[in-house]
């Protein structure tokens, strides 16, 4: 009887353990379908678009001319301040004019001389005329006459010529300025001598009000500008065409806009690039020579442009761009694109893409070519609060 006790014992609790077994596998939870990825999507449209092509270059003087004396001798003053406005014609060197002076005065008298005595051969050679038609006098007496007068007229234009020229050096010891601008330093001193055309310039004056940027563009940019200008891609804004931007050295947009004065007509074949020169207002000396600047110059006008963010591309293992659209029934496909240029955060798309094209620009890293998302507008600002999604899946059962 004791045996039999326990054998009862051990089958009641078999049979309690088993209830509970089954108890616990009655309240299994039940199976959840896997929720769709959502991502943030940009809906493609046409966008008007100024189409602006950025290039380095550098400033010049807009006028440049270095002060040379055109006669020898030693500079007596200086008549300038170094890093000051000149005006053109202003006297700038004082070299001694002392010799130049006594030549002008030798000049004059050397004229004066020729003049005297020319009256009186004139006078004879009127007589001698009147005398040889009474045959008077010789034919060859008179002709002696009229070759004397002839010869002291001659040297009365000598000696008119001499004192011009004496004039003329007299006035070169005064060094003027050719041109209005701003001059440089000086590379003599008072006591400094100089000689007519000397290689080494006595100052430099450069106009700096106007002043030119001149760039370089790639002979390449301008056969792409000029084949999209012939498809009818782009267009001229005859308004803002000529008008041309400026980025300084410290990124900073200088205030006036330059026109277009020069595009020069030979590409140079060493750099494969042409020179564009521009012109920019500088009253207030901003710009000085030799600055390094970029120039913002617009090259057309897109209507139909297709512009994405920069964050919707992507590339393949061997860096093509591509991106992920959403199709009509919801699915992600991927389209190879081609780039034109970024303009400002965006891509400019020259094809792949279409008008109403939904392109993934958030979630890309939790989807795949096929599958099925839900989509909500891409909110540049990051205030996605209206597409902000909540977790609908049910809890699951805990067994205890």
């Amino acid at each position: 009887m004791q045996m039999g006790g326990k054998t009862i014992r051990i089958i009641a609790i078999g049979l309690m353990m088993g209830s509970l077994t089954l108890g616990g596998c009655g309240q299994r939870s039940p199976a959840v379908a896997p929720s769709q990825p959502e991502v943030a999507v940009v809906e493609i449209k046409p966008e008007r678009v100024s189409i602006t092509t950025e290039l380095s270059g550098r400033t010049s003087a807009c006028l440049v001319a270095e002060v040379r004396p055109q006669v020898g001798g030693i500079i007596q003053k200086r008549l300038f301040k170094e890093g000051a406005d000149v005006k053109a014609g202003e006297v700038l060197y004082q070299i001694d004019p002392a010799t130049y002076q006594a030549a002008y005065a030798s000049a004059r008298a050397t004229l004066a001389r020729a003049e005297a005595n020319v009256t009186a051969i004139r006078y004879r050679a009127e007589r001698y005329r009147e005398l040889v038609a009474i045959r008077a006098v010789s034919q060859q007496d008179y002709d002696d006459v009229v070759a004397a007068l002839k010869q002291a007229e001659a040297e009365i234009e000598a000696g008119r010529a001499a004192v011009e020229t004496a004039r003329i050096n007299l006035d070169y010891t005064r060094v003027t300025a050719p041109i209005s601008g701003r001059i440089g330093k000086s590379s003599v001193t008072v006591g400094a001598l100089v000689t007519a055309n000397q290689p080494m310039a006595l100052a430099t004056i450069q106009q700096i009000d106007p002043v030119y940027v001149d760039v370089t563009q790639s002979s390449a940019s301008m056969l792409r500008l000029q084949q999209s200008m012939a498809e009818g891609t782009l267009k001229r804004d005859s308004a803002n065409r000529a008008k041309v931007r400026l980025i300084l050295e410290d990124n900073s947009l200088y205030p006036l806009a330059g026109t277009l004065q020069f595009q020069d007509v030979t590409v140079d074949p060493t750099t494969g690039s042409y020179l564009l020169r521009i012109l920019f207002p500088n009253p207030k000396r901003i710009l000085l020579p030799g600055m390094y600047a970029r120039a913002i110059l617009e090259e057309g006008v897109n209507e139909q442009a297709i512009l994405l963010p920069q964050q919707g591309v992507s590339r393949d293992p061997k860096g093509n761009p591509m991106s992920l659209i959403v199709d009509a029934k919801g699915k992600v496909l991927q389209r190879m694109l081609t780039l034109d240029r970024s303009i400002g955060d965006k891509w400019l798309v020259s094809s792949g893409l279409e008008p109403g094209d939904r392109v993934i620009i958030e979630g890309i890293q939790k989807v795949k070519p096929g599958v099925s998302v839900k989509t909500f507008p891409f909110d540049a600002n990051g205030d996605r609060n209206s597409g902000e999604h909540k977790d609908t899946t049910p809890p699951t059962t805990r067994m205890n």
